[in-house]
C-alpha cells in the first residue's frame, strides 16, 4: 500500500505526496488547518500538541493513547485513529444552553482550569484519556496522568481538580463506540510509502515501510540496510524537529505482533521490543516493582505511551533508565537477524558509547527475565533535578541476595556512570559473602569510587555523580530492610524513600 490511510476525527483519509518525516502536528496545522492543537517546544515537553490515538492492540483490549503530536511522524498512524481537540464538541447545540462540549472540557471550564488556553487543548486531550482510562485507582497515577502538560498561567491545581472530576468516567458516546469497533476491525495493513520531493528542492526520494512479517522486514533491510528502525519515535522524532534530518529510509516496526507480546508465564518474564513502556509500568506496578518503580518517572504520560522497550534499550544511551535495573535483575537479551535468533546477557549487551553487540540486520526481538528469588533484596532508584520528565544524572538497579543473613550474589546496575551502563563489580565484591548490614553497604559505597569515572556536565560534575552513586548504596539498605523488594506508594512521591546517614562531605 503505497498511502497512508488514517482516520482523523472520524473522517477516512489517504494521504500521500508529504514526507515520511512530516510529524503529525505539522500535518494538522499546515495541511489541514486545525490550529486546535498548538506547538510549544517540539520534542515532547510542553504537552500542548498532545492528540489521542486509538491503539488496538493495547494488552486487554484497544484504548485511547495521549501522545505527543510534534514527535509523531505521520506514516506512524497508518491504520489508526486519531482524535484532537476539534472532535470533543458534539456539534452545534440541540437547545438553548446546551453545547454540546465534551464532559472532560465543561469539567475544566467550571474549574476555572483556563486562561490564556495556549496549553488547554492539551490539557483536554490528556484529560481525555483519563476519562476513558479504568484504572486511575492511585493518586499517583492522576500526577502521571497530567504531568506532561505545562500551564503557565493557571496554576495545576485547578486543572487537577477537573481530572478527578472526569477520570474513570467512561461515558456511553461515540468515543466507547469506537474503542468497540477497534475491537473488532482487521488489522492496519502493511505499508510501502515512496515520497518524490520537488525537483527544486534539491532533496532525495523518501521510503518509508511498515512490514507484517519478519520476512519481509528482512528483505527490506537487505535492500536498505541504512534505513532506521522506528516505532514511537519520541527519540528519533527529536532528530526531525530540532535537527532537521530527513531519512531516506525507515521501517516501523509496529506492524510485528510478537514483538508487542508481554507474558509473565510460570517466573519468567518475556517482554517484546516493541512493548509500550505505560504498559510495562501497568503490568509491572505489583508483579515487578522495581521496574514499575523507575518507569514512573522515566517520563510523561504521553512519551510512555509511545516509548518502546526496545527503543530505550537499543539507543544505549549512558543515561538510559530501564538498563541500570534490568542490570540488577540479570536480564537476558533476545535478538534476531536473517540467520535465527541468538541470545546474550545484559552484561554484554552495551561495548560503547551509544553502541551494543547488534549486527548490522539483527534487531532486539525481547527482553527475558526470571522473576527475583524470595531472598532477593531489590531497589530501584532515579536522581534528576526535577521529579518528572527529566533526564538522569544517575540512575541505579541494586540488588542483594541474602541467605541466612550472608550476601549470596550482588548486581549493581548503574546509569549515567560511564560511557554505558554498566555494572560496580567491585562495589559488588565488597559485600558478597559479608553479612547484610549497614556495614556492608558502607563498604560498597567506598568502593564504588574505584568502579566509575563519571564524567562532568550540566546535568552533574563528576563528584555530585559519585557521591550520588554511593549515597544510593547507602540508603539500600534502609529501602529494604522491612519490605526486601519494595513498590512505591499509592500517592506522589519520589524514587528515594529510605532514610540514613548519608555522606555530605564537601565538594572537592
Amino acid at each position: 500500500m503505497d498511502t497512508v490511510q488514517l482516520h482523523l476525527n472520524g473522517e477516512a483519509l489517504e494521504v500521500s505526496g508529504v514526507s515520511p518525516t512530516m510529524t503529525l502536528l505539522e500535518y494538522l496545522r499546515g495541511e489541514r488547518s486545525q490550529s486546535g492543537t498548538k506547538e510549544g517546544c517540539a520534542e515532547g515537553d510542553c504537552g500542548a500538541c498532545t492528540v489521542v490515538v486509538i491503539d488496538p492492540e493495547s494488552p486487554g483490549g484497544p484504548r485511547f493513547r495521549a501522545v505527543n503530536s510534534c514527535l509523531l511522524l505521520l506514516p506512524l498512524l497508518h491504520g489508526k485513529h486519531v482524535y484532537t481537540v476539534e472532535s470533543l464538541r458534539s456539534g452545534p447545540p440541540a437547545r438553548p444552553g446546551d453545547e454540546g462540549y465534551h464532559p472532560v472540557q465543561e469539567a475544566l471550564v467550571a474549574k476555572l482550569g483556563s486562561q490564556c488556553g495556549y496549553c488547554t487543548p492539551g490539557v483536554i486531550m490528556s484529560m481525555f484519556e483519563a476519562c476513558y482510562r479504568d484504572d486511575l485507582d492511585a493518586p499517583w497515577k492522576l500526577d502521571d496522568q497530567m504531568c506532561g502538560n505545562l500551564c503557565r498561567c493557571t496554576g495545576y491545581r485547578p486543572i487537577r481538580e477537573a481530572t478527578v472530576q472526569i477520570a474513570g468516567k467512561r461515558p456511553d458516546d461515540r468515543f466507547s463506540a469506537a474503542l468497540q469497533a477497534a475491537a473488532d476491525g482487521p488489522p492496519a495493513p502493511a505499508l510501502a510509502y515512496r515520497y518524490e520531493p520537488p525537483a527544486a528542492s534539491g532533496h532525495r526520494p523518501q521510503r518509508f515501510w511498515i512490514p507484517r512479517t519478519f520476512d519481509e522486514l528482512f528483505e527490506i533491510r537487505a535492500e536498505h540496510p541504512q534505513a532506521r528502525l522506528v516505532v514511537g519515535a519520541t527519540d528519533l522524532g527529536l532528530d526531525v524537529t530540532k535537527h532537521g534530518e530527513r531519512f531516506e529510509a525507515m521501517i516501523s516496526l509496529q506492524g510485528i505482533e510478537s514483538l508487542r507480546t508481554l507474558t509473565h508465564d510460570a517466573g519468567l518474564w518475556s517482554i517484546g521490543a516493541t512493548v509500550r513502556l505505560a504498559d510495562l509500568e501497568d503490568v509491572t506496578d505489583h508483579a515487578l516493582p522495581p521496574i514499575a518503580r523507575i518507569l514512573r518517572f522515566f517520563g510523561s504520560r504521553q512519551i510512555k505511551n509511545g516509548a518502546t522497550v526496545g527503543g530505550n534499550l537499543c539507543n544505549a544511551s549512558p543515561i538510559g533508565d530501564l538498563a541500570p535495573v534490568l542490570l540488577s535483575l540479570g536480564a537476558t537479551m533476545v535478538m534476531r537477524g536473517s540467520a535465527g535468533e541468538r541470545e546474550v546477557s545484559i552484561d554484554d549487551f552495551f561495548v560503547g558509547y551509544r553502541k551494543t553487540v547488534l549486527t548490522a540486520d539483527e534487531l532486539l526481538v525481547r527482553v527475558e527475565l526470571s522473576d527475583p528469588p524470595p531472598e532477593a533484596r531489590i531497589g530501584a532508584y532515579k536522581v534528576s533535578k526535577r521529579r518528572e520528565m527529566d533526564i538522569s544524572a544517575v540512575a541505579a538497579g541494586l540488588r542483594v541476595d541474602v541467605v541466612d543473613g550472608v550476601v549470596k550474589a550482588a548486581r549493581f546496575g548503574f546509569g549515567g556512570m560511564a560511557a554505558t551502563p554498566a555494572r560496580a563489580s567491585q562495589a559488588e565484591a565488597a559485600v558478597v559473602g559479608q553479612a547484610w548490614s549497614q556495614q556492608a553497604c558502607e563498604a560498597a559505597a567506598r568502593a564504588v569510587a574505584n568502579d566509575f569515572t563519571p564524567m562532568s556536565d550540566h546535568r552533574g560534575s563528576a563528584w555530585y555523580r559519585s557521591t550520588v552513586a554511593a549515597n544510593l548504596l547507602r540508603g539500600f539498605f534502609a529501602d529494604t530492610a522491612e519490605q526486601p523488594v519494595p513498590r512505591l506508594p499509592d500517592r506522589p512521591t519520589g524514587t528515594l524513600l529510605g532514610s540514613t546517614t548519608l555522606a555530605t562531605e564537601a565538594q572537592p
